[in-house]
């Protein structure tokens, strides 16, 4: 773990932002409890992390920032959103640049590091309409070619942090005979560079959660926009905003994960300490099996977050398909793990100040927005549903030296030690063409868990891992072969059956995605993850809807459940990279005491 250098910058946030529980920690539960309930934008805290300089953690090393990776993006943002994904998310509107860093000029590119860091700057997405939603094709915003560049008419609306940031990616039809993905356009805009007269903000949004976020809108009357602020060209605008939505998309499972660690470890905290019919809540079997199934939710969406994240380096071409999952099933099962686990803390899961400053319900609000943001559940299974057929042809047609392929390309993916390459942006791709080496490359994690050495491994637990990954195998034959059998509906219409299906297809690329990471991990990521108990539970989780499971032994469970404590305890992220987080105040006495004694 010491040597995972990728989880570094998220552990030197922690130390510096300190123990949310601690008041007086920059971002502590109550300060942020504070600032939700005066649903004031958090400027303090968002300057507080341009001081910091986290911004440059959000510009690639070859435009003069510190990006390294998506893995590494993923830890500190896991790191901030486990605070307040109202701030989380508004300082992680940046991740838009990605727009700019795929497909900009090279000025372009310059300005833009140039305003992240030295400005304190951030960017907007103005793609949806009131009128029009998710429908971008449909959109009425136009710009109007005139000489040295545009007149942009119409709004754009809901936004985030569409009034208080200088720079909007605006998305305008440019064709107006065109009415289709040719006829649109995607703009840079720089507020600073436009006439005042001519451009407005609307009104902030009241929201459910996220409440002090700058939820708005923008509106152009007649407003001239200069030609450099258009991204690659005329009719290009469709193509760039998908593929800036395949890294959105992905990213949007980092304000998930920090959201659930709080859920689950304030919900630990209560159980373990509330005292009920003579024991502790936590010694009651219900809300225990629950605790510890939220645990089990939490690694499955690890293992998927972090093969994805680090997937973009490696296969870029692929993210039609892996976004739509990760968008999808991490999201989803985060957001539904929150609400099981408000069970166990009772009527105060609905209290806005009893227990750690009301912070549950807050988590509980903010996060019922991350599975709509950057396409709802129905665009993503949309989406995958769209490549069915691509990926059940590609599937058959794997062969010995496409399957080497696949080898090479998982072991870098999904071998946290394996140096990554650079990302390429310009690499992504519309659709996928059939490729997913997740689950094209199941046969070959068969086959090296059936090459495994027993010495170090309970061999039933390796059987049963074995027997599990045979059936996500068979699961994903017969999905197969339903998809080759089915008369394929285009277009909107799909039925509400596809959509299940497409629902299963992420369970099983999630299962994959687990069994990729414990053949690749069992020797650095310490004795629980490589003892493989964790595993079957979560293969067992996935695969109980299919009508598969395996019988476990007790003691599974039981070493689940110390796993959870212990990092409880230890105060690590709930996590299969179990990283240190900021000091709890009992720690902190007793590393004092500590030095006292040495030094007396």
């Amino acid at each position: 773990m010491d040597k995972l250098k990728q989880y570094w910058v998220a552990e030197e946030l922690e130390r510096a932002l300190g123990d949310p529980e601690n008041p007086d920690s920059t971002m502590s539960f109550k300060r942020v409890i504070e600032i939700d309930e005066s649903e004031e934008f958090p400027h303090q805290e968002i300057e507080w992390l341009y001081n910091w300089k986290l911004q440059h953690h959000y510009i690639p090393v070859n435009c003069g920032g510190e990006f390294t990776s998506f893995e590494e993006f993923v830890a500190f943002v896991r790191v901030l959103c486990r605070r307040d994904q109202t701030i989380g998310i508004a300082f992680t509107t940046m991740f838009w640049s990605f727009i700019t860093w795929m497909a900009g000029t090279e000025e372009q590119k310059q300005k833009l590091a140039t305003y992240i860091k030295d400005e304190h700057g951030t960017m907007c997405l103005g793609y949806s309409e009131k009128e029009h939603g998710a429908d971008l094709i449909g959109g009425d915003l136009t710009a109007t070619k005139v000489p040295g560049g545009y007149l942009l008419n119409g709004e754009k609306w809901p936004i985030n942090r569409a009034t208080i940031s200088g720079v909007s990616y605006i998305l305008a039809k440019t064709d107006q005979e065109d009415g289709g993905a040719r006829g649109l356009s995607l703009f840079m805009v720089e507020k600073s560079r436009l006439d005042p007269a001519n451009y407005y903000n609307l009104p902030k949004i009241l929201t459910h959660g996220i409440r002090a976020s700058d939820m708005s809108g923008i509106g152009f009357k007649d407003c001239f926009v200069p030609e450099d602020m258009l991204i690659k060209g005329e009719g290009a605008g469709l193509e760039v905003a998908l593929k800036g939505f395949q890294i959105t998309r992905t990213l949007c499972a980092a304000f998930s994960h920090g959201a659930a660690d709080t859920a689950l470890r304030t919900t630990l905290k209560f159980a373990i300490n509330r005292v009920i019919y003579n024991k502790t809540v936590f010694d009651i079997p219900q809300p225990r099996k629950i605790l510890v199934d939220a645990f089990l939710d939490l690694l499955i969406c690890d293992c998927e977050t972090i093969g994805a994240a680090r997937g973009f380096h490696v296969i870029p071409g692929q993210f039609s398909v892996w976004a739509a999952v990760v968008k999808y099933f991490v999201t989803v099962q985060l957001e539904t793990m929150i609400n099981n686990i408000s069970s166990v803390l009772g009527s105060r899961f609905y209290m806005r100040e009893e227990h750690d400053w009301g912070i549950f319900q807050k988590v509980l609000r903010d996060n019922s927005i991350i599975s709509v943001f950057d396409g709802s559940t129905t665009v993503n299974l949309h989406a995958l549903i769209l490549q069915f057929r691509q990926l059940t042809k590609h599937r058959s047609r794997r062969n010995s030296a496409k399957m080497e392929g696949i080898k090479s390309r998982l072991e870098i993916i999904f071998s946290l030690e394996k140096q990554l390459p650079t990302f390429e942006p310009e690499k992504l791709e519309i659709t996928g063409r059939g490729a997913d080496d997740a689950l094209q490359g199941l046969e070959i994690a068969l086959e090296q868990l059936k090459d495994l050495k027993t010495d170090n491994l309970n061999t039933k637990v390796l059987e049963q891992i074995t027997a599990l990954t045979e059936c996500v195998i068979a699961e994903v034959n017969a999905h197969d072969e339903q998809i080759a059998n089915s008369a394929f509906e285009f277009g909107h219409n799909q039925s509400p059956e596809l959509f299940e299906i497409a629902k299963n297809y992420c369970a099983l690329h999630a299962a994959a995605a687990c069994v990729h990471m414990w053949i690749y991990n069992r020797e650095i990521l310490g004795e629980f993850f490589a003892g493989g108990e964790w595993l079957v539970l979560c293969l067992n989780r996935l695969l109980q809807p299919f009508g598969h499971s395996q019988k476990v032994d007790q003691l599974y469970w039981e070493k689940v459940t110390q796993e959870m404590l212990k990092l409880y305890n230890e105060n690590k992220v709930f996590s299969i990279v179990p990283f240190q987080l900021a000091q709890t105040q009992k720690q902190e006495n007793k590393t004092n005491a500590s030095s006292e004694l040495q030094h007396a």
